[in-house]
């Protein structure tokens, strides 16, 4: 494949993964953006609830399918293996597009926080979970996560090298901390419409899910490591000690 046009390729894919994480921001926050969860498209609120699990549900299975390694070893068959975590993003920022377009809006309260300082406090916390999602990237390697270190290596003519698996800084107190991080900016509403907490609930389901499918390929591709790993670090709650029936948030 053509260098420059690998590494154009893979910018584009990256620039526009950091347009649609923003938007997503706004999006869950409902600030700044002309869509969001709670000022979208109309529907009865029984389509309104079916249109938006179906929207979840590509959302989690595109994220899902094209994760798997069985996946990625058909698929670099017809993409050349230097743009193929590129077009994982490309795929993945589309359907998050898809999304914001047709997302229907269930604007009624579940619950308000009124009082200003606890209003605040939750504000803070979606913040931080954002912050958490941002930095956890850079904690593995932020680069190679979006694709531009495997573009910028086939530029380079240099064959690219795996990060591999590595335990720094929050990864050190959950296994999953970007995982953490959206858990806490989906749930941390000072209005929670149930719009919102449809799309909190379902979000959550997707990433449970997830990480267990996650976790078996890692136990499969490093062994012993990741499993030593495991039984020492918790999934998602920090300080909570893993147990054997504790599956879901270990």
């Amino acid at each position: 494949m053509n260098r420059n046009l690998a590494a154009t390729y893979g910018a584009l894919c990256y620039t526009l993964f950091l347009v649609v994480f923003l938007y997503l921001i706004g999006f869950v926050g409902g600030l700044f953006v002309p869509r969001s969860v709670d000022h979208a498209l109309t529907a009865s609120a029984g389509w309104a609830v079916l249109i938006d699990i179906a929207l979840v549900t590509l959302f989690g299975l595109q994220h899902s399918v094209m994760a798997r390694p069985a996946f990625k070893r058909w698929w670099t068959r017809v993409v050349p293996t230097p743009i193929e975590r590129s077009t994982y993003v490309l795929v993945a920022s589309l359907v998050l597009v898809a999304m914001f377009w047709q997302w229907r809006e269930l604007p009624a309260v579940v619950w308000e926080v009124t009082w200003q300082p606890a209003r605040l406090a939750v504000w803070t916390l979606f913040w931080l979970g954002w912050a958490i999602v941002l930095a956890s990237t850079f904690m593995i390697d932020h680069f190679e996560l979006f694709g531009l270190k495997q573009v910028f290596a086939a530029w380079r003519a240099q064959p690219s090298a795996e990060t591999g698996f590595r335990v720094t800084l929050l990864y050190r107190v959950v296994r999953h901390p970007l995982m953490m991080g959206f858990l806490i900016a989906f749930w941390a509403a000072p209005t929670m419409t149930w719009g919102r907490l449809l799309f909190a609930t379902a979000m959550t389901t997707y990433i449970l899910i997830a990480l267990q499918i996650e976790e078996h390929d890692l136990i499969a591709a490093l062994g012993s490591r990741y499993a030593e790993y495991r039984q020492r670090v918790p999934m998602l709650i920090p300080g909570l000690r893993r147990r054997r029936t504790d599956i879901m948030v270990g």
